[in-house]
């Protein structure tokens, strides 16, 4: 009795241990699900302020508002094209590695370009602008170099699966069509004019003869049923095994 007591209580701790393991799991995958939605709106918003900056605004706060769009646009599109090309490609990860790095430049100089939007000297800022304009140029072709890389690689691969496929294609489609080629009865040979005009693994018959072999004509014995038979059409009485043929109607007769 005190064994069932004791097993019983300890499945109830399993059961709890148990139940609060999931349930911090739930919610830590609640949680980074809310964060990772809250992050994306707070980026969609701030990408559509610094566009309607860069097209509502001119001078210095239009231009800090254009190199912060362009920046985060290019640098958003490579990470995209490198974590979606890795799982497919493992020699990517280096690149990611790359990319990584350069990604805390960006973050640095996207930092530096948002406090400058609210810096009140702005000729210190005009004057800013071209070594700000040299960085941010920088970093966007090192990113565009990586995904255009990416995208050349996974279309060359692509590019090579498919050429490899169509051989195989062509091979097979070859081997479907093997009825036209003649192939040479082993050792046969067309030794004059009367011998030009067979067909390799056809009997020609030695000419009329009486009883039921002659009432077969030329060219219709027992030897006849190979090939040339098997690819000849089927007689209009014969029920088609296909749904589009059209089973043909016989001859009238008055």
């Amino acid at each position: 009795m005190e064994a069932v007591i004791l097993i019983l209580g300890l499945l109830v701790v399993a059961f709890m241990v148990l139940g609060v393991y999931v349930s911090v799991k739930v919610i830590g995958a609640a949680k980074r699900g809310v964060d990772r939605t809250i992050s994306q709106a707070r980026r969609t918003v701030e990408d559509t302020t610094l566009r309607a900056k860069s097209y509502g605004q001119v001078g210095v706060a239009g231009e800090l508002a254009q190199l912060r769009l362009s920046l985060r646009t290019s640098m958003r599109a490579t990470q995209d094209a490198l974590q979606a090309g890795v799982s497919e490609d493992a020699s990517l990860s280096e690149s990611l590695g790359l990319f990584q790095r350069l990604s805390k430049h960006g973050r640095e100089l996207d930092d530096e370009l948002k406090s400058l939007e609210r810096e009140p000297d702005k000729a210190t800022v005009t004057s800013l602008l071209p070594g700000l304009k040299e960085r941010t140029g920088q970093i966007t072709r090192s990113a565009e170099s990586l995904r255009w890389a990416a995208r050349d690689r996974a279309r060359q691969f692509a590019g090579d699966d498919l050429a490899a496929l169509n051989v195989q294609i062509d091979v097979e489609a070859g081997a479907l069509r093997h009825w036209t080629t003649e192939e040479p009865v082993e050792g046969s040979r067309p030794d004059g004019p009367a011998e030009q005009g067979r067909v390799p693994g056809r009997a020609e018959s030695a000419g009329p003869t009486s009883g039921p072999a002659g009432r077969q004509g030329h060219g219709q014995g027992p030897g006849d049923d190979g090939i040339a038979q098997a690819i000849t059409a089927a007689g209009p009485r014969r029920e088609t095994g296909y749904p589009w043929q059209k089973t043909a109607r016989p001859e009238t007769t008055n």
